[in-house]
Order: structure tokens, then C-alpha cells, then sequence
């Protein structure tokens, strides 16, 4: 069964053992983060510290910090209804065999596949967002001046942050149809009732914006959710195919709706049983300066101008809590959120490109500098293909260094990788240098959000590749000695 709220999430957590509440009074400047770092850093977890405490001013806040909630890969599938516990990210992969049980991604060719497959969309309908009247996330309206951003224990986690940042928000956009888009974009506040909007040109949220700014709409509503569940939470980061919205795609994880309810001063749809909701909008022109922000890259992302979010209502739970994360040098929670995609997206990889056996993104290279792919090799230039149909999906295309490998290869061994990789390279041969679109996060390349990308072809040559000599067999020892030594490995006392 679904997890139905953040809070429902917390219990369960404690239920096993995984969270610890924190009743010492800490500061949401720079101390909750001090204390989530260390733990994160420490495989440690989650966190509910229930007396933030604000020192400069002496404020105590009635809203506790729930953090670090997904930050274990035991958590992060409990999240997503997997009953795991042995700590690896290999759970995960039977959150995607159940989601692709309900997304065919090959169309049979006999009439009556094509029929069982439309029926079977037709069937995932269902679990689209349903819409209730009455929200828990609405027990409580604040409008106008009470409208007050210092109600709530933001946090300030890194000491040249900009300010105190929202880490954790649900922002929801819709476009000139009505199609929302949730997506996750830092928000620093700026006073009572205003943040950054910090949203890359590449997000579907800011193409929503531009494209109602260009049809005259002079105030774009845009409301965002703190607390939702949390495969919802996840989806919210997930690169979601543009035919499903992420209220679906949760729906699709979670096996069942997601209860939505409609804003106080907008048509937006929010999660019912979020913890707290901003309902606002952003002014066509306005920005304002953002930043620096502690990053998931573990350096500062630069200060740039971004959208203003003008908060009118706030609305919440009666005991409300408070949702955040910190992102800096991996791993932190957000790593585990980001094997979650790996993992899930998998199927659909190896659907576009069936020699794909499987695929990495490595913790270090934070989700958009780094993939390993493991393929079946048959055909010259095979590798090539790989990476240039890597640079052209979604927000694959962003990544920096496309590795490829053999199937023999385990590209989750990077220590098998690594030695592929300094030991088959030769530059001239097998190194192709591109150039497109980069995360803006990027601080390496020249320009901002464009530069040049590197692929690796660290497979075995094949003829046509221009290898002319012969190619050396790997070391492996005698199979039969081997299944002696293991009979009597015991005896050895080693």
C-alpha cells in the first residue's frame, strides 16, 4: 500500500528503527545543517529536529524540520513500497519491473497486442490525480499580511549561502492548456512573502512561463507544495516523459491516485495532503539576484538573476511540519533519489537502445557529468552510437562523459571500469569530443549552461575499427583449479 503522507512516512521510519528526533534546540541557520551533514555522511538516519530554534533572535519555531528521510537506499525503496533492507540500490530495480509491467514500451505487431496496449493505457488513466474538496494541507489560510515566510524553520545550510533556502518545494506550473508540470527549484527567501525562483531555461516549469508571459499573461500562477508524500516528492525530480505529469507517474509508483485538491486563489492543483502550501505567481521581467547556494556539485553555485515568487496565501495542516534536504559533496540524500532514477529509467533505456545491458551514474558525478554503459557489442562504431543517442534523450543530454563498456564488464564496479577504461583507450581511436547543451549548475565550461562533452569508447575493437594487431585476452585462472581451491578453501585457514 502507498505511503499516503510525509507524516505517515515518518512513523514508518521510526517504526523501523530509521529516525531519530532531535529535542535539542538547534538553529535552522547553519546548525541543522552541521548536524544532517555529519549524519548523511555517516550512512545515518532520518532526522525530525522538533525544536528549531532561531539564536540571532531568540524565535522558537512551533514547526519541527523532518530531513535526510530518503537519504538510504533501504528508505528511498520503502518510499517507493519496496520492503528492502539489505542496503543496496538493487531494490530499486523492482520498482521499475512493476512500473514497466504497466508501460509497454514495444508495440506488438498483431492487431490484438495493439488492442491489449491501448487497453492497458487506458487502465493507467486510473491513476491520475484524484481531485477532493477538502484538504488536510488547508486547515489553516493565511492571507494577506499574515502571509509570513519566518513562520517556518528554513534553513541556511552552508556559511556563504545567499540567505536561508527552500529545498524541498513542489513547484506547480501548468501551461496554456492547463497541463501541469511539478518540478523541484530552490527558492531563496527574500522577505515575508517573496523568493527566488531559481529555474533553469531547460525546465519544463520555465517553459510553461515563457509561454504564458508570450501570450500576454502578465502574472503566471505558480503554487508551491512543502510535504507532500514522498513518491511524490520524487517524481517531482524525475525526468518525467512529457506524455505522463508527474501527478500520474506517482500514481503509477505509488499503485494508486494521488489526492489533489484546488488552490485557494488559482485553478493549480496541489497535493491534499501536503504539509504546507505557498500559492503565488511570477511577474513577466521581474528577477532578482539568487544565491550562492551550497550545490549537490559540493562547490557554490554562482549568484545569477532569477524570477521573483510573490507568496499571497499560505495555507497548512494544523501541526504542520516542515520538509528540507541538503545537497553538497555525495553522497547526501539526494544520491539515493537519483539511483532511484537510474534504476527506474532503465527499461525505458533499453527499449530506445536495445544493446544496453545496463547503465551507471556514478554518485561523484552527481546525475549529469558521469553515465557508464554496458552494452552487447556487434557492429563497428557501435560505442559511437551509444553515446550520440545518450546526448539526445531528455536530460541525458546534459551529461559530460559517456563511458562505454563491454557486456563482460560490470559497469557498476568502478574499479573494473577504470581499468578498461587506462588499459583498451587509445585517444586517437576512441575518445569523440561534442558540444550542446551543459546543467547549468556546470562551473567547468567556458560558457554557462553550453559547452563541450567527452565520449569513451573503452569496449574490445572490432574489425573496421582500425585495431590492425592482435587483441590480448583477459587473465583468468584455470576454471578447474579454481572449483578445487573453492572445494577446499575452508580447510586453508586464510
Amino acid at each position: 500500500m502507498a505511503v499516503k503522507d510525509l507524516r505517515e512516512f515518518i512513523t514508518l521510519l521510526e517504526s523501523r528503527g530509521e529516525l531519530r528526533r532531535v529535542s535539542a534546540e538547534l538553529d535552522p541557520v547553519l546548525e541543522i545543517g552541521e548536524v544532517t551533514d555529519r549524519v548523511s555522511k555517516a550512512f545515518g538516519p532520518g532526522l525530525l529536529f522538533e525544536n528549531p530554534m532561531d539564536r540571532e533572535t531568540g524565535r522558537r519555531y512551533s514547526i519541527p524540520v523532518a530531513i535526510n528521510l530518503m537519504g538510504s537506499y533501504d528508505r528511498m525503496a520503502w518510499a517507493m513500497g519496496v520492503d528492502a533492507d539489505s542496503g543496496s540500490w538493487k531494490d530499486l530495480d523492482a520498482v521499475a519491473r512493476r512500473v514497466m509491467d504497466k508501460l509497454p514500451l514495444d508495440m506488438p505487431s498483431s492487431m490484438k497486442g495493439k488492442l491489449d496496449v491501448l487497453m492497458g493505457l487506458k487502465d493507467l488513466a486510473g491513476a491520475g490525480p484524484k481531485e477532493i474538496k477538502k484538504a488536510p494541507c488547508q486547515e489553516v489560510v493565511l492571507r494577506g499580511d499574515d502571509v509570513d515566510l519566518g513562520m517556518l524553520p528554513i534553513l541556511k545550510t552552508w556559511p556563504d549561502d545567499g540567505g536561508r533556502f527552500i529545498t524541498l518545494p513542489l513547484v506547480v506550473t501548468a501551461d496554456l492548456k492547463g497541463k501541469l508540470n511539478i518540478g523541484m527549484y530552490r527558492m531563496q527567501v527574500f522577505d515575508k512573502n517573496s523568493t527566488g525562483m531559481h529555474i533553469h531555461e531547460h525546465h519544463d516549469g520555465a517553459r510553461n512561463m515563457r509561454e504564458q508571459f508570450a501570450a500576454g499573461v502578465e502574472r503566471v500562477p505558480v503554487s508551491v507544495a512543502l510535504g507532500a508524500d514522498p513518491v511524490t516528492i520524487f517524481s517531482a525530480t524525475a525526468p518525467v516523459p512529457p506524455i505522463i505529469d508527474e501527478y500520474l507517474f506517482s500514481g503509477i509508483l505509488r499503485g494508486e491516485s494521488v489526492e489533489v485538491v484546488k488552490c485557494v486563489t488559482n485553478d493549480l492543483l496541489v497535493p491534499a495532503h501536503a504539509e504546507i502550501i505557498l500559492e503565488g505567481y511570477v511577474t513577466a521581467g521581474e528577477t532578482r539576484w539568487e544565491g550562492p547556494f551550497g550545490d549537490h556539485t559540493g562547490y557554490y553555485s554562482l549568484a545569477d538573476d532569477f524570477p521573483v515568487f510573490h507568496v499571497e496565501v499560505m495555507t497548512m495542516r494544523n501541526d504542520a511540519i516542515y520538509p528540507a534536504t541538503i545537497v553538497g559533496r555525495p553522497p547526501m540524500e539526494d544520491c539515493y533519489m537519483g539511483k532511484a532514477t537510474e534504476r527506474l529509467f532503465l527499461p525505458v533505456i533499453k527499449a530506445m537502445m536495445p544493446e544496453v545491458v545496463d547503465y551507471d551514474l556514478p554518485l561523484e558525478g552527481v546525475f549529469h557529468n558521469c553515465v557508464i554503459f554496458q552494452i552487447k557489442k556487434e557492429f563497428a562504431g557501435q560505442a559511437f552510437r551509444v553515446m550520440n543517442f545518450a546526448w539526445s534523450m531528455g536530460q541525458m543530454m546534459f551529461t559530460k562523459f559517456v563511458i562505454v563498456v563491454d557486456e563482460d564488464v560490470d559497469c557498476h564496479d568502478y574499479s573494473q571500469v577504470a581499468w578498461r577504461c587506462f588499459n583498451n583507450v587509445d585517444p586517437s581511436r576512441d575518445v569523440l569530443i561534442n558540444k550542446g547543451p551543459l546543467d547549468r549548475l556546470d562551473h567547468s565550461s567556458n560558457y554557462q549552461s553550453f559547452g563541450f562533452k567527452m565520449g569513451i569508447d573503452a569496449t574490445k575493437p572490432l574489425p573496421g575499427e582500425g585495431h590492425e594487431r592482435g587483441w590480448p585476452e583477459a587473465l583468468e585462472m584455470d576454471a578447474q583449479v579454481k572449483e578445487r581451491i573453492d572445494e577446499l578453501w575452508g580447510s586453508l585457514g586464510l
